[in-house]
């Protein structure tokens, strides 16, 4: 393991999550994260905490609920990691793991170089830009998103809050997503256009832009080969799978462009939207995929005060 790999497990066990002796620790694993949670498992170990590996198979998509017993597991814990292949943060395993006092991280589709690099940032230089974020949407009503490939959707922020990814995971209950660098929040609605360059599960695009149309709340339609197959797999999932479940502002300065949305979506002065389970963040959605669209060069205000004005975070931290 290099030093920096070693530093961000470091991290992840002792201050993103404060793992203390005694406390009961389970950390989710697949054949290709085996040795990132194996590397987990012993920080927690040597914190003084009771750390077990849970090994299980690959899911189908994004959101797709663990194996019972893994689910049971996280139910009984006190603190939980997830560097799985496929994201495991908006679940109900997850859900109701946080509901009953358990604290955790999901890290899906991380790997060890981008671990190590994303977790070296300043971290209260993050922490007050992603609580600056997730203030602003907490307070508005109305979001507009627009860049120069001809995004234009507006969303409505009116009865949600936003939530803080800063990395700060020691309170009973709490969740996020590491490597950390975000603000977002579950919309109530939405209409308009987004054109992505980074899909979940699909990766960069490449020629054509990915065009999705929203109305209603929803992803009605979508052009490019991309776009086309984001909308094929959701839609595999009915209603909810198309449902417009997040809006999310970009904080880490170390991410750049990897076609790997876990990094990607926490560019520094970037937006992502995504579509499917909103239910684990805010929203009313629960369905077994939930995919992240990445918007570069943005612009996005709140109730017309500006957040992002082509990629550069203009909202007073």
């Amino acid at each position: 393991m290099t030093d920096a790999l070693d530093r961000a497990v470091q991290t992840v066990v002792e201050r993103c999550l404060g793992v203390a002796a005694g406390e009961d620790v389970v950390v989710v694993a697949d054949a290709a994260t085996l040795p990132l949670g194996e590397a987990l498992r012993a920080a927690a170990a040597r914190a003084g905490g009771d750390a077990v590996l849970c090994l299980m198979e690959e899911r189908a998509t994004d959101g797709a609920e663990p194996p019972p017993p893994v689910a049971a597991a996280l139910a009984a814990c006190d603190v939980f990691i997830a560097p799985t292949s496929r994201s495991l943060s908006h679940t109900a395993a997850r859900k109701q793991a946080c509901n009953a006092g358990a604290r955790g991280a999901t890290l899906p589709g991380v790997t060890a170089e981008m671990l190590g690099r994303l977790m070296s940032v300043n971290a209260g230089a993050l922490a007050a830009r992603c609580q600056a974020v997730a203030a602003a949407l907490s307070a508005g009503s109305e979001a507009r998103l627009t860049c120069p490939l001809g995004s234009d959707l507006l969303l409505d922020l009116r009865g949600r809050s936003g939530i803080s990814d800063d990395g700060d995971l020691t309170a009973s209950g709490a969740f996020g997503n590491l490597p950390c660098g975000e603000g977002f929040i579950a919309p109530a609605g939405g209409e308009g256009v987004l054109v992505a360059t980074s899909l979940a599960a699909i990766g960069l695009v490449a020629g054509e832009p990915a065009r999705l149309k929203v109305r209603e709340g929803q992803l009605t339609g979508a052009t490019g080969p991309e776009g086309e197959e984001l909308l094929r797999r959701l839609r595999e999932h009915g209603a909810g799978g198309t449902n417009l479940a997040e809006l999310g502002v970009g904080t880490n300065d170390a991410a750049t462009l990897t076609g790997n949305v876990l990094e990607d979506e926490k560019i520094l002065g970037t937006v992502h939207v995504a579509f499917g389970a909103s239910a684990g963040i805010g929203g009313n959605v629960s369905v077994p995929i939930h995919l992240d669209c990445v918007v570069l060069e943005a612009s996005l205000t709140i109730d017309g005060e500006a957040v992002l004005a082509d990629g550069r975070l203009v909202l007073h931290a």
